[in-house]
Parts: C-alpha cells; sequence; structure tokens
C-alpha cells in the first residue's frame, strides 16, 4: 500500500517562542555556527517550506534553538487510501436496459 509523507516546517514558530520576529535576526546566529547565508536567503529560509537542507543547517538551527530535529520539523505519513470509481464492471452497480421504459401510470377514480 502507498504512504503519503508530509513535514511541516516550524523554524517561524521556534522564532517566534525565542523573541526573533524578523528574519533578519537568525543571520549573525548562523555566522557564529560557520553558516553565511544572504539577507534573501534567511528569509526564504524562515517564510518558506525549504525542499532540501543541509545537515549543517539543521544542526545550526538545533544548536540556537536548543531543541532537537523532530522540534524543527514535524512529519506526517499516512496510507494512501484508492479512490472507488463506478464502472460497469463493479458487483453491486446494475447496468439497465435503455430500450425498455416503464409506461406512465393512469389514475382512475372510483366514482366514473
Amino acid at each position: 500500500m502507498k504512504r503519503t509523507v508530509d513535514y511541516t516546517w516550524r523554524l517561524p514558530e521556534l522564532m517566534a517562542a525565542h523573541g526573533m520576529h524578523n528574519s533578519t535576526d537568525l543571520i549573525p546566529r548562523l555566522l557564529e555556527r560557520g553558516i553565511a547565508l544572504s539577507r534573501p536567503q534567511v528569509y526564504r529560509l524562515v517564510t518558506q517550506r525549504p525542499e532540501r537542507v543541509s545537515l549543517q543547517m539543521m544542526a545550526a538551527l538545533c544548536d540556537i534553538f536548543g531543541c532537537g530535529m523532530e522540534d524543527l520539523v514535524t512529519v506526517t505519513a499516512a496510507d494512501e487510501r484508492k479512490k472507488r470509481t463506478a464502472t460497469s464492471s463493479a458487483p453491486n452497480v446494475v447496468e439497465l436496459n435503455k430500450t425498455v421504459r416503464p409506461r406512465r401510470a393512469r389514475v382512475i377514480r372510483d366514482d366514473h
């Protein structure tokens, strides 16, 4: 069975919890750990969900905030369910004969 795996990037939450409200507040702390990023790169790291992050960057962020990687990235995984579609081969679907149509009923009153 296929599984759908997704993640949530929680860097903005960690920054807010530590009183860092601007992405530029992160630049000197990353420099202290040997990671030099430009202002736009740090902004994208904070505001967008990254597709690729080096382990060195992850380790530096965990050191800055005193947390583990599971606090920085929350992983969710679920089984992928197949969508059912109605087809003529399904056992619970009845094929209708479209050439035979029911006749309209006529109501007759008892007083006539």
